[in-house]
């Protein structure tokens, strides 16, 4: 038997859409435990994340971005090859029809001892909505991507494409699928 609230409650929760999100972490990285603690974080404060796990390439990012109609893309990286691994990042999103898509990055984005605010500079100017350093406060995180979703898409959006796509159900591919709960074993490969 079913309590009474819940029940009562039940077309509040099936009317209520989560934003998505797409979260991985880029090129040749294969550091899977923060990626994991990102999911679980994110996903605990409301977001629908699609988690692609580790050694995604740009086209992966966004083939899932256009399938789901997220309205953010989230590039983790700790190697120190983030720098070379995002050039182009944004124009390919352009040039795929995610004109409003939000492109956030974070994490050890490059080699060496670099000053933040330089990695932020250089991030930003490749297109990057925000960049984050490896110790970032997630909740300060979280209520960014909120706050910048609301922004960019207004508060019932339906995505970032301009295309007339946006609203489309959503499609699954069994590679998403394959990838989005776990991390790939590089040496699988």
């Amino acid at each position: 038997m079913q309590p009474k609230n819940l029940s009562n409650r039940e077309p509040e929760f099936k009317n209520m859409e989560k934003d998505t999100i797409i979260l991985g972490v880029i090129g040749a990285d294969c550091h899977s435990v923060g990626n994991k603690i990102l999911e679980l974080f994110f996903t605990a404060e409301g977001f629908k994340v699609v988690n692609l796990g580790v050694m995604v390439s740009q086209q992966e990012f966004i083939n899932a971005a256009i399938e789901t109609n997220a309205k953010a893309i989230l590039v983790s990286s700790l190697y120190g090859h983030g720098e070379i691994d995002c050039q182009g990042f944004r124009d390919l999103c352009l040039e795929k029809g995610l004109d409003r898509i939000l492109l956030y990055v974070g994490g050890n984005l490059v080699v060496g001892k670099t000053p933040f605010e330089i990695v932020e500079e250089k991030f930003k100017k490749m297109g990057f909505d925000r960049v984050f350093p490896p110790d970032v406060d997630l909740k300060k995180a979280a209520e960014l991507l909120r706050q910048d979703i609301k922004e960019r898409f207004g508060s019932n959006s339906t995505g970032p494409r301009n295309d007339g796509q946006a609203g489309q159900p959503e499609k699954s591919t069994p590679e998403a699928g394959a990838r989005s709960t776990e991390d790939r074993d590089p040496k699988a490969e």
